[in-house]
């Protein structure tokens, strides 16, 4: 049942509404398995072949398939059901990454069994995160009190993948990496199950199969989710390019890994400070004029970092800039939550979350092509100029006239039989579920 739009608009609110801290939780230990499997599985393909060139094909081929398939895993959880969906999906991926741990603790394991493992893991990946969201969606129907689900649901996820190198870090202090990749499937299995189990989950039902276009805003095809995705594409592709651009500015002073550890930890601080303020503000301003100004916030706090004399005035600058990040994916995840006609909610979530990696992907290529050509200050201008220009395109949306979006009557999001339920965060801008 919807929380009461009477309740106090506060995180203890979100957190006190029925079932949201059961399902919240489970869901947070499955997508723990993002946090600990890819490092774990970098580390135990490394070991086995020897060689960093093919673990970065195999986690390139992980990545690839767990970012590019996400909408369509995420069409299966609409159009089926989070139970009938993620289940399979969740055991399919386990499995596999048991196999891989398995594979990659022989010496000398075949690099193309390897990769092709690892794609189809990736392939399984549940779709965590877009759904939990979705679920926050039913639960919660006061749009501020879901603000601060949402900015809640950022700055923990932030938070796990802080937490899940760590988790493996511990464990291969005594084991092999490979147990690192086995304990990243039973988080996902246990997580998984638990979360489907939820009463909050099995309320859902699966939606009749959702039209590509819906009232003009019921698909990418349409103006509603346009805003959003290309906002979360240009913010993933900035990051990504001031993560190497930032290794680039130690090594150009003389400074060690331990600087860039810092200034990227400066940058995640920031953005949680960040996503915890946003959630916190009542905003007056609708979530489509705030977001472009949060990308433009972004942008200009970018520029100003390729000025900074030193690693201390890095760090401070990337703090700033990352008070920008969360609340801007936050406010691109609403309004892909407000223009999704239901049976695609878990799928406009998705592709906001699958923009993010793909221009996290395209900006580390464009970084490295740009670092060893232009000046660093340039470099820093260059990729805060692509989120100012995709505050830019988000403007322009605002002066567009407005999709549709599902009404919120007596206080209620209204109910429809038969409808379907409906991943940055900072510097770790991709997020696979």
């Amino acid at each position: 049942m919807p929380a009461s739009s009477t309740r106090r608009p506060s995180y203890a609110a979100v957190l006190s509404v029925p079932h949201a801290r059961r399902t919240f939780v489970s869901a947070l230990v499955g997508r723990l398995s993002y946090g600990v499997a890819p490092i774990a599985v970098m580390l135990a393909v490394t070991r086995a072949t020897g060689s960093y060139a093919v673990a970065g094909v195999v986690m390139a081929l992980f990545g690839a398939s767990a970012v590019f398939l996400s909408p369509y895993r995420a069409a299966l959880v609409d159009r089926h059901g989070p139970r009938r969906a993620l289940i399979p999906m969740s055991f399919l991926y386990s499995g596999l990454l048991c196999a891989l741990a398995a594979v990659s603790r022989q010496p000398g394991a075949s690099a193309v069994v390897l990769g092709a493992m690892a794609a189809a893991t990736g392939a399984c990946a549940p779709p965590l995160g877009p759904t939990m969201r979705a679920v926050w969606g039913r639960l919660v129907d006061d749009r501020r009190l879901l603000q601060r689900a949402y900015s809640l649901d950022g700055v923990v996820e932030e938070l796990l993948y802080v937490t899940g190198p760590l988790l493996v870090g511990a464990v291969i202090g005594v084991a092999s990496p490979a147990v690192g990749v086995v304990l990243g499937a039973l988080l996902m299995a246990a997580g998984t199950t638990a979360f489907v189990g939820s009463p909050a989950v099995a309320a859902m039902r699966p939606a009749a199969r959702a039209k590509s276009r819906v009232g003009g805003g019921g698909s990418l095809r349409g103006r509603g989710l346009l805003q959003p995705v290309v906002v979360a594409a240009g913010m993933g592709l900035a990051l990504s390019a001031v993560d190497l651009l930032v290794v680039a500015f130690a090594a150009e002073r003389g400074r060690g890994d331990g600087t860039v550890t810092w200034v990227l930890a400066a940058l995640s601080a920031g953005s949680a400070v960040g996503g915890l303020a946003n959630g916190a503000v009542d905003w007056r301003v609708s979530a489509r004029v705030r977001l472009p100004l949060f990308a433009a916030g972004l942008g200009l706090t970018l520029c100003a970092a390729g000025l900074a004399p030193g690693i201390g005035a890095l760090a401070v600058a990337a703090a700033c800039a990352g008070c920008f990040v969360a609340p801007a994916l936050t406010t691109a995840y609403l309004i892909a939550d407000e223009a999704a006609p239901e049976g695609f909610r878990t799928r406009a979530g998705a592709w906001v979350n699958t923009a993010v990696n793909a221009g996290s992907s395209a900006g580390a290529v464009a970084a490295g092509l740009l670092a060893e050509r232009l000046p660093l200050g340039v470099c820093f201008a260059v990729a805060g100029g692509v989120a100012l220009g995709a505050a830019g395109v988000a403007g322009l949306r605002v002066l567009a006239p407005a999709a549709p979006t599902r009404p919120i009557t007596g206080g209620c999001r209204p109910q429809t039989p038969a409808v379907g339920p409906e991943g940055a965060s900072s510097s770790n801008a991709g997020r696979a579920g």
